[in-house]
């Protein structure tokens, strides 16, 4: 017979998502909670789902919680990391595009040289830091996709030079969500009008290529381009999470 509670404390769990990749581990979709229920999860779930041993564990705190839930997580040794916004966009209204741009999956060109454009494009970001070095990222990429992963490893050219990154892909437990795990133009390339053509492009693929109905996405509050790029590509916002990391 199970402990008093048990069951109640597994139904909690059902309610969030967990996703899992290379040293880290991330809690989604908190809102799903109510205050009682999140206060519950912060204080047992570490211990509950063994991850005392991942160096990385982050937790998305939906904007609905009062202080109080932030006050737990910090007595549970968990630090304000960022605010990310996430938004939604139905793909049917998506329309061809005429573009300049090109891209390269990993396909075709090597992933020594995407690894160097990624990094690239990752510098002077004004998304909080990863706390994964490059080669855990790809690593939880390659985890996260499975092993067709190499089709969502794009780089974008434009008259043969690199411009930026984009990896599109269906949510994993989906059918039809698409997602970019990662979006981002290289320094030298900002500020020209880019980010809103490509990030359109973008959301192309994932509907023609990747057969998505619908995106979604999230930046950093504190990346107001990357906000602006996603409103006027007809993306709207469905949610605010603060992210709290959990300190080793």
């Amino acid at each position: 017979m199970e402990p008093k509670g048990t069951m109640s404390r597994l139904e909690i769990y059902a309610k969030v998502k967990i996703v899992k990749g290379k040293n880290f581990v991330t809690i989604e979709e908190t809102k799903a909670l109510t205050a009682e229920e999140m206060i519950e999860f912060i204080s047992n779930f570490i211990n509950d789902l063994e991850l005392g041993e991942i160096p990385n564990v982050n937790i998305m705190v939906n904007s609905k919680f009062t202080e109080e839930v932030y006050e737990v997580l910090q007595d549970n040794n968990f630090q304000f990391h960022d605010e990310m916004v996430t938004v939604y966009k139905e793909l049917n209204e998506v329309v061809e595009l005429e573009s300049n741009f090109t891209f390269k999956s990993l396909h075709s060109i090597s992933q020594h040289e995407f690894r160097e454009i990624w990094a690239e494009s990752m510098t002077d970001s004004l998304n909080a830091p990863s706390s994964l070095t490059l080669d855990e990222q790809m690593k939880s990429l390659e985890i996260e996709l499975g092993p067709d992963y190499k089709d969502s490893c794009l780089v974008a050219y434009e008259e043969g030079l690199p411009v930026g990154v984009a990896i599109p892909h269906i949510e994993p437990g989906t059918l039809d969500e698409g997602r970019l795990f990662y979006f981002g133009l290289i320094p030298s390339k900002r500020g020209k009008g880019k980010s809103i053509p490509l990030h359109k492009l973008a959301l192309q693929l994932l509907k023609d290529e990747f057969n998505a109905f619908r995106y979604i996405g999230g930046t950093s509050e504190s990346n107001q381009p990357m906000l602006k790029t996603f409103m006027a590509n007809g993306c709207h916002v469905i949610e605010r999470n603060k992210v709290y990391k959990k300190i080793s």
